[in-house]
Order: C-alpha cells, then sequence, then structure tokens
C-alpha cells in the first residue's frame, strides 16, 4: 500500500513538474522561484507583445539573453542583458538569493540584477515581462513596487513609456548605446542620453565627446529635430522636477503600430518602424547624412559625403583597415594603419624621405597646430623634421600641421565652402616611380624607329580587321533579311536612328560596368518569332514590349527602343545602369540587355498579369481586383518607392510614375517598373531643375509640370494619383465629372471634403471593402497630391499610415487642381496640353 501511495505521490509530482515546465516552455510572462530560463525556453509578455530569451546574433556561436517583439521571428533585440559576456544555450536564467541571476554552463554567475535582498523575502522574488517591453523585479507580495527594472538600465533601444533623462537625487542616468558591431552587441562607441546642461538629447562619442545635439525642448519637439512633427501616432512627454527630468513617448495605436528609437552603431539614432510584410524599417535618421557623424570611419578613415558610392569609408591610400572583418560589419572604429613604415620609423638614414600625398576636397581634420612657414616647401620640410607629423595643410594663412592620428576626416562634395586640399605623409615607397628615361639620343632614334613601325603595323592589322566585320556585318545582315525580319529593315532604314544610336556609342568600357549580362541580337530574335505580331504585350513610352522564350524554356519581357519615342541612349542607359543595381521585391528584375545593329533591348522578368492599368481600367478585369488586392497593390508600390528613395542609399527619383508602369506577377503582386527617366539624387541634394519635362501629364506635380523642379516629392504625388486611381478604377486624365468638370483629384477633395468620400468607392468593390483602409487611403492620396511638396508626406511616412489601423491622419491641404475645360485626355509628352490649366477652385479643407 505504502508502495502504491509512493508510485502516485511521484506521478502526481512529475506530471505537476511536468505541466509546469510546458506552461513556462510555450511562453509565460513570469519567472518564479523555481523556474529556470535555458534552451530555446522564452517567457512572453501577457498580450504577447515582446518575448524573452536566448538569440545569437549573425554567425557568431554566441548567445544573449534579450527582449525582441513577440512578431518579429529574426529576433532584432530590444535590451540586451549580458552584453559583453556572451553564453552558451546550456545557460540558465533564474531566481538566485533575491535577483535574477544568468548562470553559465559552469554555473558561474554572469550577469545579475544587484539587488540587496536583506529587506525582501528571497523566495517571493519574481521576474516579469511586461507588454512594453519592460522587465520588472518585484516581491509578489508587493508587485506595484520593481526592485528593479530594465527601463531603468536600457541598452541601445528606448522604447515607448521608457524615460530618458536623469535622476537628480543618485546622479545616474539612462544611456542608449550602440553595439560593436551588427553582430556583437556588446557596448560600442556611440550612446544617446538627455544632457543634465540644457536638457537636450545628445550624441556622446566614446563616452566623452558631444558630438551631436538635438536642441533645446520647446514645448512641442527638439528645435533641431523637425521630424517629431511628422510622427502622428507620438505623444511626446518631457517632465522635469526636484528629483528627475525625462523625456518619454508613447505610441497612440500600439495594438496597429510597433515602432522604437535605438542607437546604430553607426552613430545615428534611427526611428525603426515595424511594417506589416513583417521587417524593420528607417524611418529617419540623426544625424541626417553618416559623415556627418563624428569620428565615423575611425583614425585615418575618410567618410565620403556622396552615399552614392558604397561603403562610404574607405582607408586612406597607403592606409589599410586593422580589422578587415569589423570593417564587414559596420565597425569602423578602429580605423586605419600606415601600411609601409615612415622613414623616421624605421631608423634608417640612408632611406628615401617620406613624400607628401595631395587630396583635394577634405574637411580639415582636428587637432592641427600652426607652425611659422613662408611656403608650403618650407611647410612640408617643417613636417619631414617631426616623426609625429601625419600631414599638413597650407593656405593663405600659413603652414598648419598635424601630429598623431588623423580623425574625423570626410571627402566633401564640390559646393561645400570648408573644402581644404591636404597633404598626407607617406613612406616614398608608396608613390610610382617614374619610369628611367635613356640618356643617350642614339638610343631615342631607336626607339622612336620601333615605335613608327610598330605603329604602321597596327594601323594595317585594323584596316585588315575592320574590312573582315564588315564582310561579317553584311552577312549577318542578309541572313536578317532572308529570315523576313521586316520590322529590322524598317526601323534600321532611319537614318537619323542610325547617326545617333551606334554600336560604337555604346562602348566597350562602359558594357564591362553593367551587372547583368549581354544578349546577342539573333538570340532576342528567336526567342521572339523576329519580333512577331503574335508575340507583343503591348506599347509603352519606350517602344513596344514583346513576350520572349528562351530555348531553354525561360519566358521573358523584351522592350524595344522605339525611334519616335522620345527617349534615346542615355535613357536607355540609364534604365540598364539603375535597375540593374536595384533588389527588392516591388521592383521589376533586370535579366539582360541588347545594344546591336541600331538595336537597343531591355530584357525583364515576365510578369504574366501584365500592367494594373489594363485590369484597372477595363470593365471586366476589374472584378477580378477585390479590395485585399488593391490595398496590397497600394502597400506594394510604397515599398518601392520607399526603397527608391531612402533604402537603396542612391536616393532614386523615378520621375514617371503611373498604374502602366506597375506590373503585376502571377500573384498580384506589384513591380515598379520603367525606369528611363529617373535620376539619382545623391549626399544632401533634395531638389533638381530640368528644362526638358518628361513624363506623363496627370501624373506629374504641378512643381514639375511647370518649372521643371522634381524631388522625392514629385513620386510622392504621382503615388497619389496612382492611390487614387487604384480606389475609384477611375483614370485622373480621363476622368470627367460634368456637373462642374472636377478632375478626379478636384472630385475626391470634394466629396472628402462633404464627408462623403464613400462615394469615390469603385462599384466593384462593394462586398470586399473595408471602409477603414478605403478612408485612410483617400486621406492619403489627398495627402499625397498636396500643392506644396513641404505638405506632402514622404513614403516613409506613408506606410506608418497605411499601416495603423486606428491611427488618426492629419487633414490634407487644398490640392492644384486640373480643371478640364473639354473631354481630351492627354498621354505622354514633353509639354502640358493647353486643354488643361491650373488653378484653386474649391474652399479651404477641414
Amino acid at each position: 500500500m505504502n508502495t502504491n501511495t509512493n508510485s502516485r505521490l511521484k506521478l502526481v509530482l512529475f506530471l505537476s513538474l511536468f505541466l509546469k515546465i510546458l506552461c513556462f516552455s510555450f511562453g509565460a510572462d513570469t519567472i518564479s522561484i523555481d523556474d529556470v530560463l535555458s534552451g530555446d525556453s522564452t517567457i512572453v509578455s501577457a498580450s504577447r507583445v515582446f518575448e524573452m530569451g536566448f538569440f545569437r546574433p549573425g554567425s557568431a556561436p554566441n548567445y544573449y539573453l534579450g527582449i525582441w517583439y513577440q512578431k518579429d521571428t529574426s529576433r532584432r533585440a530590444v535590451w540586451v542583458a549580458n552584453r559583453d559576456k556572451p553564453v552558451s544555450l546550456s545557460s540558465e536564467l533564474r531566481i538566485s538569493d533575491g535577483n535574477l541571476v544568468l548562470f553559465d554552463e559552469s554555473k558561474l554567475p554572469i550577469w545579475s540584477t544587484n539587488v540587496s535582498s536583506s529587506s525582501t523575502n528571497s523566495r517571493s522574488v519574481q521576474a516579469v515581462l511586461l507588454d512594453a517591453g519592460n522587465l520588472v523585479l518585484n516581491d509578489e507580495s508587493n508587485p506595484l513596487e520593481p526592485l528593479w527594472q530594465s527601463f531603468d538600465y536600457p541598452s541601445h533601444t528606448w522604447l515607448p513609456g521608457a524615460k530618458l533623462g536623469y535622476n537628480k537625487i543618485t546622479n545616474t542616468s539612462q544611456i542608449i548605446t550602440s553595439w560593436k558591431n551588427l553582430e556583437d552587441p556588446a557596448p560600442g562607441i556611440y550612446s544617446f542620453q538627455l544632457d543634465q546642461n540644457d536638457n537636450s538629447i545628445v550624441v556622446v562619442w566614446n563616452r566623452s565627446r558631444v558630438s551631436w545635439t538635438s536642441g533645446p525642448w520647446d514645448g512641442q519637439i527638439f528645435s533641431r529635430i523637425p521630424e517629431m512633427k511628422l510622427n502622428y501616432n507620438f505623444i511626446y512627454s518631457f517632465v522635469s522636477n526636484e528629483n528627475e527630468s525625462y523625456i518619454t513617448y508613447d505610441i497612440k495605436n500600439t495594438s496597429t503600430m510597433i515602432c522604437n528609437f535605438e542607437m546604430g552603431v553607426l552613430g545615428q539614432i534611427n526611428q525603426m518602424n515595424w511594417l506589416p510584410i513583417n521587417e524593420w524599417s528607417l524611418f529617419w535618421s540623426l544625424p541626417q547624412q553618416q559623415c556627418e557623424v563624428y569620428d565615423v570611419c575611425g583614425a585615418y578613415g575618410s567618410c565620403k559625403s556622396n552615399e552614392k558610392s558604397l561603403p562610404f569609408c574607405q582607408c586612406l591610400t597607403g592606409y589599410e583597415p586593422k580589422s578587415p572583418r569589423d570593417w564587414e560589419l559596420k565597425d569602423y572604429s578602429d580605423g586605419c594603419f600606415r601600411g609601409t613604415k615612415l622613414q623616421c620609423e624605421t631608423n634608417s638614414s640612408n632611406g628615401t624621405p617620406d613624400r607628401f600625398l595631395e587630396m583635394a576636397d577634405m574637411s580639415t581634420p582636428e587637432n592641427k597646430y600652426p607652425v611659422e612657414a613662408r611656403s608650403y616647401e618650407e611647410c612640408e620640410l617643417r613636417c619631414l623634421q617631426n616623426c609625429s607629423c601625419s600631414g599638413v595643410y597650407y593656405d593663405s594663412s600659413g603652414c598648419s600641421m598635424w601630429s598623431g592620428d588623423l580623425v574625423n576626416l570626410r571627402q566633401l562634395e564640390a559646393g561645400e565652402s570648408s573644402r581644404r586640399t591636404l597633404y598626407i605623409r607617406l613612406a616614398a615607397s608608396e608613390f610610382r616611380k617614374p619610369k628611367r628615361l635613356f640618356g643617350k639620343w642614339k638610343l631615342y632614334v631607336l626607339l622612336f624607329g620601333i615605335i613608327a613601325v610598330a605603329m604602321f603595323t597596327s594601323l594595317i592589322a585594323r584596316f585588315i580587321c575592320i574590312q573582315r566585320r564588315k564582310k561579317a556585318a553584311n552577312k549577318q545582315a542578309n541572313r536578317s533579311n532572308m529570315l523576313g525580319n521586316r520590322a529590322l529593315r524598317s526601323y534600321g532604314s532611319e537614318n537619323h536612328i542610325k547617326d545617333f544610336i551606334t554600336f560604337g556609342r555604346f562602348r566597350e568600357d562602359e558594357k564591362k560596368g553593367i551587372p547583368v549580362p549581354f544578349v546577342a541580337l539573333e538570340k532576342v530574335l528567336a526567342a521572339t518569332d523576329n519580333f512577331s505580331e503574335d508575340n507583343k504585350l503591348g506599347q509603352g513610352g519606350f517602344g513596344p514590349v514583346y513576350k520572349g522564350k528562351f530555348l531553354e524554356g525561360q519566358e521573358i519581357a523584351i522592350k524595344r527602343l522605339s525611334s519616335g519615342s522620345g527617349q534615346g541612349l542615355e535613357e536607355f542607359k540609364t534604365e540598364i545602369l539603375l535597375i540593374a543595381k536595384l533588389q527588392h521585391r516591388n521592383l521589376v528584375r533586370l535579366l539582360g540587355y541588347c545594344a546591336e545593329r541600331n538595336e537597343q533591348i531591355l530584357l525583364y522578368e515576365y510578369m504574366p498579369n501584365k500592367s494594373l492599368d489594363r485590369f484597372l481600367f477595363d470593365q471586366n478585369l476589374c472584378v477580378l481586383l477585390n479590395w485585399k488586392i488593391r490595398f496590397n497593390i497600394i502597400l506594394g508600390i510604397a515599398r518601392g518607392l520607399l526603397y527608391l528613395h531612402h533604402d537603396s542609399r542612391l536616393r532614386i527619383i523615378h520621375r514617371d510614375l503611373k498604374t502602366s508602369n506597375v506590373l503585376l506577377d502571377e500573384e498580384m503582386n506589384p513591380k515598379i517598373s520603367d525606369f528611363g527617366l529617373a535620376r539619382i539624387f545623391g549626399g544632401k541634394q533634395t531638389q533638381a531643375s530640368t528644362n526638358r519635362v518628361v513624363g506623363t501629364y496627370g501624373y506629374m506635380s504641378p512643381e514639375y509640370a511647370l518649372d521643371g523642379l522634381f524631388s522625392i516629392k514629385s513620386d510622392v504625388f504621382s503615388f497619389g494619383v496612382v492611390t487614387l486611381e487604384i480606389i475609384t478604377g477611375e483614370k485622373n486624365t480621363r476622368f470627367y465629372q460634368s456637373e462642374q468638370s472636377l478632375s478626379l483629384i478636384s472630385y475626391a477633395w470634394k466629396l472628402w471634403n462633404d464627408n462623403a468620400a464613400m462615394e469615390l468607392m469603385d462599384a466593384t468593390l462593394g462586398e470586399t471593402c473595408n471602409a477603414n483602409e478605403f478612408l485612410r487611403c483617400v486621406t492619403i492620396g489627398l495627402l499625397c497630391v498636396q500643392d506644396d511638396p513641404n505638405d506632402r508626406p514622404t513614403m516613409s511616412n506613408v506606410i506608418v499610415m497605411l499601416g495603423s489601423e486606428t491611427g488618426s491622419l492629419p487633414s490634407p491641404k487644398q490640392p492644384a487642381f486640373v480643371v478640364r475645360r473639354s473631354l481630351s485626355s492627354t498621354t505622354s509628352s514633353s509639354k502640358p496640353s493647353s486643354n488643361n490649366g491650373l488653378t484653386d477652385t474649391l474652399n479651404q479643407g477641414r
């Protein structure tokens, strides 16, 4: 009997322990005295917002205890406990002596909350992960009084609800510190905190030097962070009293919007937003330009202000990265070292004296000191007499010299007033030695004779080669004629195209820089059956588009330059070079190109559903676009534009976004195409102008159509028009509202002001439409087509607004309207139609 009782008791204890472990493994929010967190087990906050457990960043075998958003399967941590002490997966986190303690595999304590346990019952202490992402250690008998909380000890992320400030009594501060690199959460050299002197947010370099400041708090925002006004869903609060000063922020709709601020490894404060596609997106960074970050490239590293060229950090000539692996992980703090020692460092008096490398358009390094010298040569000589001298600078104000490491170097752009020419000291062996010339005139004569004979022989060989090429080209042309390539014959007969676009104009050195393959014309002709009309998919501004199929079975879309397109060699090159380097799920992918015998052809991935306008404006096909598909198309276009404007780092302006330039794959996912008119902005450039206005009227912003000014806000305007077309099923250039001769934009504005925006809905959406999403899209569309470019949101704002299900949106201002005086519509042109006029005719909105 006793044996049976003991067996049952053991079974009950085993089952209770098993159930407790099972419950804990599947996401309880509390660690109690008998609980152990180890391996793959985690705890999850009550509403399943945050999760805590062990994660491994990158490819290193190191594990860390961290907190991340439960939705984020990549486990991108927002808080890390053991930042500089990695552990293995067999480590354990548990309550010990009234503290939460992390033990390694050898049972040695690695990290602890370090709370004095004298005043608490260690058996009743527990750790709770709250929905705010705050890990709290408290006593079960008094859970509202935390003994310790992670919000007081942040790592690299400032979460909503957390304080950023300082305690005036304990003289302690909350400091947000970057990771060392992308795979190492150890504290890096950059941090931000609230400054005790003027209550501004400051970025601190190496825990000692303030490198950037937000400016003082003006009651609503920090004076140097105007981006705070763009965060419509944020509520900022600044508190200052006798005990503490701090700033905190909250999000109006935490159920639909996830975002936070982090200290990036490269010294910028980044606002990160969680997108509906389950990935993080950078909303904005401060300082705005990477090269504004102090010493971001380390000693003897130079930061290129023109961020089109990546990586932006490069070692000076004659120097190499101290840690190439760290540079791969975006940690440039160790800088560079001199590849060859200076003469004075070799303790040799017989070597060649050091020389100076001229570097133009540079910023002035720190720690310079003046030296008396009456010329550049004397300035250089003074530097050579001092082994610690790294370089010199000489201008009308005299000679300046640097000793020790050169830090905070920047390669500036043309037009920046602080540009200087520096002279960097290097070993003589780093310079290319001049070729020795023969000393006797007889050898000069002999050399001249040899060169003359070689040139004559080369000319004869070249002449023979050209003749052979001509014969081969004639044979090839005859063969094409025999194949019945009528289009090619008529196309090649136009002399002005032949004169302008020749194979020689597309040079071999240009072809080497193109990252997609060159495809022979013969292969293109075979794939399209000699550009057969049966394979023609449509006609665009570039020219006709054909469906092709290679012998291997791969289907492709082939765009062929038309003589009447108005787009020439430069647009052709632009589209190749741009789109070949862009990789995004919402951009069409370039597979190859052909520039042969007067033909200029682009080969794209084949989109079986063709273009968006084919579905949208067809009475039969439009019913296939239910609301979910249309909303996903809007979101996909927005993601593609965000990548072009920001994430690609090239800041590309498309300039011709319209529904016919949005292609749909087999799953109706949108892909932006036609980059022939695109332009690249670099560095601090935000706007440009042109005398040649190209694009499609009805989608052009007013400042571009009238004044030739374009920026990322020009694309935003086009996106607004496309959004209104998608939700209404009406084409802006074809829309006509007879009562007041209103365009689609003005009609949408009128209904929005009359609180009747639902009347804009495409009739086919009646059963599937989500009213809240529809009204949000109407508002976003009108925000994007506002007259003043500064009033239009960025694409980052647009994506946040699209993902905010219940958040309040700002009210749009009155757009610039195109009032129609006739029913004629305009298409692609380089001049505005005389039938259209820009005017303001309706009352100011709400």
